[in-house]
């Protein structure tokens, strides 16, 4: 009996493995920019198939022995029967898993924005560390420069959603030199952003409350205080981070970049 359930293992393992090998070999054949990332993340999905297959058989392995100890034969065969039923079970949700994954990784960046900003329509964001490379209102005295991959996620999020960028700055020349940044990168295009709705302020609370008085749907910053003081009353945040707050809420993501959290990078 046990050669039996070696060999079911076995077999299971060798269907996961030519299921694997066809949509590896399907995304080799339509790389894209977002194929290399795929790949990637293909590693967490086959470790993740991996647990859902082991933890079950182990316990059935258990319940096998205990059968086959108190009831003899029948019991064996009881176990046995129950035993394919649950590798037949597993090996759909090992399909699924993949399934899953590779569906995603296949999204348009239009479509990933819809899905990962899911319901609401108003969004605000902050500049610095986000949209641009400069992180501190001094920096951008003196020049301020758009982050490259930036500029089409920002542009898909004008599609669908009711987007406002501002930040915090020191004087009207800070102003100047975004809006001129903001302006040479494209973000006022036809069908872009709105220049009206890029917010200035000289505090950090101003900032705050332009962010209350909207009252978006999602809010988007770098600053792990204004993160940390707007959670009770913003529905969804993005923090821009290399590393999460130190106690994270539940309606609170974190991502290294915008461009990151919706796969376009």
């Amino acid at each position: 009996m046990a050669d039996n359930t070696k060999e079911d293992f076995l077999q299971l393992v060798k269907r996961l493995g030519t299921f694997l090998s066809f949509r590896i070999s399907t995304l080799v054949r339509s790389l894209d920019r977002r194929s290399f990332g795929a790949i990637a993340g293909l590693a967490l999905a086959v470790v993740f198939t991996w647990k859902l297959i082991k933890t079950p058989r182990q316990s059935g392995g258990q319940s096998k022995r205990q059968n086959s100890s108190d009831s003899g034969s029948s019991g064996a065969s009881t176990s046995s029967a129950t035993l394919q039923v649950r590798d037949s079970h597993e090996d759909g949700r090992a399909q699924n898993v993949v399934d899953d994954f590779f569906q995603s990784s296949k999204l348009t960046l239009s479509q990933m924005v819809r899905q990962r900003l899911r319901e609401g329509r108003k969004v605000t964001c902050c500049l610095l560390g986000v949209i641009l490379e400069e992180s501190t209102p001094e920096e951008v005295q003196k020049q301020a420069t758009v982050r490259s991959s930036v500029l089409d996620v920002i542009l898909e999020i004008t599609k669908y959603y009711d987007l406002y960028l501002m930040e915090r700055v020191l004087d009207d020349e800070s102003e100047r030199i975004i809006i001129a940044a903001l302006e040479d990168a494209g973000f006022f295009a036809a069908g872009g952003l709105v220049k009206d709705k890029v917010l200035f302020c000289s505090t950090e609370n101003g900032r705050m409350s332009f962010v209350r008085q909207l009252e978006p749907d999602w809010h988007i910053d770098s600053s792990s205080e204004i993160v940390t003081q707007l959670t009770r009353f913003i529905k969804y945040q993005l923090y821009i981070s290399s590393s999460k707050l130190l106690r994270q809420p539940p309606n609170v993501s974190t991502a290294t970049s915008l461009e990151e959290f919706f796969g376009s990078v």
